[in-house]
C-alpha cells in the first residue's frame, strides 16, 4: 500500500512539475502607455512579474518600471538579454530601465536564476 501511494504520489508532482514549465495559461499582453516619444509600463515583481507579457510600439523609448515587492534571491536581479540589459533590483523601488524596440519580435526577460520570465512584444 505504501508503494502504491509513493507511485500516486510521484505521477501527482511529475504532472504539476509539466503544467507549470509547458502548459500553465498565458495571461493577455498589457500595452505600455505611449505619448508618441516614449512608452512606460510598470511590472511589479512579486512571485512572478505582472504584467508577464508586455505591448511595445516599434521605434518608440520605452521606460520599464519594475518594482520588486518580492525579497527573495531570485528576483534580485533581472535579466533582458536581447537588450543587454542585467540590472539589480532594489525592494520597494521603483527601478526604471530604458530601452529601444527598434525591431519587431518577441523578446523574453527573466530573474537572475531564469526561473521567472515575462515576453516583450514589439509590434
Amino acid at each position: 500500500m505504501e508503494q502504491i501511494l509513493i507511485l500516486l504520489g510521484s505521477i501527482v508532482m511529475i504532472g504539476s512539475i509539466i503544467w507549470w514549465f509547458f502548459a500553465k495559461p498565458v495571461d493577455d499582453a498589457v500595452d505600455a502607455i505611449s505619448d508618441g516619444k516614449l512608452q512606460t509600463i510598470n511590472i511589479t515583481v512579486s512571485g512572478g512579474y505582472s504584467p508577464n507579457r508586455i505591448v511595445l510600439r516599434q521605434g518608440v523609448p520605452a521606460k520599464l518600471i519594475f518594482t520588486r515587492q518580492d525579497a527573495s534571491s531570485c528576483f534580485e536581479e533581472v535579466v533582458l538579454p536581447d537588450f543587454g540589459v542585467k540590472a539589480k533590483l532594489p525592494v520597494d523601488i521603483d527601478y526604471e530601465i530604458n530601452i529601444q524596440p527598434d525591431t519587431a519580435g518577441n523578446y523574453h526577460y527573466t530573474c537572475g536564476m531564469h526561473m521567472f520570465s515575462g515576453e516583450i512584444i514589439v509590434k
